[in-house]
Order: structure tokens, then C-alpha cells, then sequence
């Protein structure tokens, strides 16, 4: 059987070693060939928008900008739709690669045959 993992970071600038542990895992894991799908929820949201993982510094952690980078080249992004509407962020907003969907496509998702979902 296939494994996947989808991966929710609800964690920003907030509490940024939580936030960036999701990032680093998600990174590592589409590196050793597991399917990824990053959902943006809550503070996360904002890196969405063009800049703002650049913004994000964790001492002794890999450069957010540089996993996000990762994950949207080999994996899936996505920017929770009510997240997004209580923060005013629309598609035309969000970086290249970066969808808007809501829970019924995170549970789909977190519910696939193979899925392992971790919550940050």
C-alpha cells in the first residue's frame, strides 16, 4: 500500500518551531519519496502570499522559503478557504502553485487509503 501524508500547519510566526517542524517534515518527506500535501490553516496562512516565508527566520532551522519551495515543486499546497477569507487573501493573492480549498477537501484527503495526517 502507497503512503501519503497530509500535513496541516496551523502555526505562524506565533509559534515558529511548531510551525517550521511541519515545513521540515513535509520537506523531508517528499524528499525520501512520500506524497505531500501541505494545508495552510490559521497563522500559517500567511505563507501563502508572495514574501512572507522569506520573512520567517528560526535559528539552527532550514529557511521556511526554501522548504515551502520544496514542498510546491514536489508536493501539494493548500491555503484553507475560510482561513484565507478572514484574513482578506484571495487567489490572485497567493503564490504561484498554492490552491484555496476547504475541510470537506482536507477530510477527503486525510481520509485516503494510505493517508497518515499529522496536525501542527
Amino acid at each position: 500500500m502507497a503512503r501519503s501524508l497530509v500535513i496541516k500547519v496551523t502555526a505562524g510566526a506565533d509559534a515558529p518551531e511548531r510551525c517550521n517542524q511541519a515545513f521540515t517534515v513535509a520537506a523531508s518527506a517528499l524528499a525520501s519519496g512520500v506524497p505531500v500535501s501541505l494545508w495552510l490553516t490559521g497563522e500559517s496562512s500567511w505563507f501563502a502570499l508572495p514574501g512572507r516565508a522569506k520573512e520567517f527566520a528560526l535559528a539552527e532551522a532550514a529557511p521556511l522559503e526554501d522548504l515551502l519551495d520544496a514542498v510546491l515543486v514536489a508536493g501539494r499546497v493548500t491555503l484553507c478557504t475560510q482561513c484565507a477569507a478572514r484574513r482578506g487573501i484571495t487567489v490572485d493573492d497567493v503564490i504561484d502553485g498554492v490552491r484555496i480549498a476547504g475541510a470537506p477537501t482536507f477530510v477527503e484527503e486525510a481520509l485516503g487509503e494510505g493517508v497518515q495526517a499529522l496536525i501542527y
